[in-house]
């Protein structure tokens, strides 16, 4: 290494060694780790040489040792950087967007509603037919004046649960045995509509709003060695996806990555439809669908506000939580989710390099909005908060402004900052009263007018 190039380091890390000696040998590990690993040509170091940090390490602090005070550092540094890591020891690697998308709608019904609203079923191909192929389903208001913001989500039900339409497309892959109207892994039209109340669409119509979903098994069955899914069809194709990582390799993505990726597939397609308004896209998903929103809005800069709910660990709860789930336990029942890489800290969790205050951060300035229910302490409502605290200094240094609330918020108290936060009493669930706080969250930073 060069000592003149690194010298900034050596100079700030003896600084720091003056004011606090376990952060700076904490420091010190990591660059020199990190250095070596680098010089032998390697990405990062192995999860047992990586040092231990029991609280969430700074965001602001490079893997080198160098603290971003810029944001030019920032875009140009860490945030790259915070990107390649999530990738390497959690997410697994996405592969590019493809060349070509192609959308087209299958079926219209401008009567949505009683007429309030017009429904698109639209097909978006990224592939040649063998590739999985994504059905969405299009929800818009027939009274907009103007182009219409958009919420785009991924359902767990299938399109056809979600309104009340007897001619919506039924999925015809493997789905969730759990939901009314599935029979031996395969959906029925007893389960049209199931989901209304799960999806309020007609509340977002009501209040100017268009809404986009489709189910996640378009993309990725949700359930270990799937051979239907996007994942499945990269691993037989690997020169369609360009640099991905072969299959077998500990940092091959997993499901979580396949769903976000799709849904950047989708804003493919919704920045081009001249009734929706390209600048106002916000992505919402519950649960294991809020673990992928986030991770969509994070790396998929065209998405402009991002609403996980009750994301949990390995979403926006911290992976060194001591409540609710923990690394070990979401690998050990849910393999397929993360890469190989990830399960290296079921019994180091202190080692991660980053946490989930890091995925938040990769989203500034766009606004933010955490949701959680009293009951659900199985995702830990309070870490959550915590990491959106841990966050907050990203957002500051990119004049973004941040969290404006400590202590964290009574129930029903919607935090409408550009870190926002909100939890109501109940459990876990998705509900019309939680669609209201997503769209006056999205109201005061789409800058609308809130209707009655």
């Amino acid at each position: 290494m060069d000592f003149v190039v690194f010298r900034p380091v050596f100079v700030m890390m003896a600084r720091m060694l003056r004011h606090d000696l376990t952060q700076s040998y904490r420091l010190w590990v990591m660059f020199f780790i990190t250095g070596t690993v680098l010089a032998a040509g390697d990405p990062f170091p192995d999860a047992s040489q990586l040092p231990v940090q029991p609280g969430p390490p700074d965001p602001l602090i490079q893997l080198n040792g160098q603290r971003v005070t810029s944001d030019r550092r920032w875009y140009k540094n860490r945030r790259p950087e915070l990107k390649a890591l999530f990738q390497h020891y959690m997410y697994g690697y996405l592969p590019p967007a493809p060349p070509k998308v192609q959308a087209t709608v299958e079926r219209e019904n401008r009567n949505l509603f009683g007429g309030k609203a017009t429904l698109k079923e639209v097909t978006i191909v990224f592939g040649p037919p063998e590739a999985p192929c994504i059905h969405l389903l299009l929800v818009t208001p027939n009274a907009a004046r103007k182009r219409a913001p958009i919420f785009l989500g991924l359902n767990f039900c299938g399109n056809h649960a979600v309104v009340d339409d007897p001619l919506v497309r039924l999925p015809t892959g493997w789905i969730y045995d759990a939901p009314t109207g599935v029979v031996n892994n395969r959906a029925t039209a007893a389960g049209r509509g199931r989901e209304i109340n799960t999806w309020a669409i007609e509340q977002s119509i009501d209040r100017g709003y268009a809404v986009a979903t489709f189910y996640n098994g378009d993309i990725d069955p949700d359930k270990p060695g799937s051979t239907d899914g996007v994942r499945a069809y990269y691993a037989r194709r690997p020169a369609a996806g360009g640099v991905i990582p072969s299959s077998g390799r500990s940092d091959e993505w997993g499901t979580v990555a396949a769903w976000a990726w799709g849904l950047s597939r989708a804003v493919d397609y919704l920045v081009t439809n001249p009734d929706l308004d390209a600048r106002h896209i916000a992505v919402v998903g519950h649960s294991r669908l809020g673990k992928a929103a986030m991770l969509a809005g994070a790396f998929d800069k065209r998405i402009a506000l991002i609403i996980p709910l009750q994301a949990g660990c390995g979403g926006t709860a911290p992976s060194r939580g001591k409540i609710g789930e923990s690394v070990k336990q979401i690998n050990d029942r849910f393999p397929h989710w993360f890469n190989d890489e990830f399960k290296k800290f079921n019994d180091q969790v202190d080692r991660l390099p980053f946490d989930q205050h890091c995925l938040i951060a990769l989203a500034a300035p766009r606004p933010v909005l955490l949701a959680n229910a009293t009951e659900d302490t199985w995702a830990n409502p309070t870490g959550q908060f915590d990491m959106l605290k841990a966050a907050d200094p990203v957002y500051r240094l990119l004049r973004a402004g941040g969290l404006a609330a400590t202590p964290m918020p009574a129930p029903d108290k919607l935090i409408d900052s550009t870190l926002g936060y909100y939890i109501r009493p109940g459990k876990h669930s998705m509900t019309r009263q939680d669609w209201a706080a997503f769209l006056d969250f999205a109201d005061h930073h789409f800058h609308r007018v809130r209707k009655s």
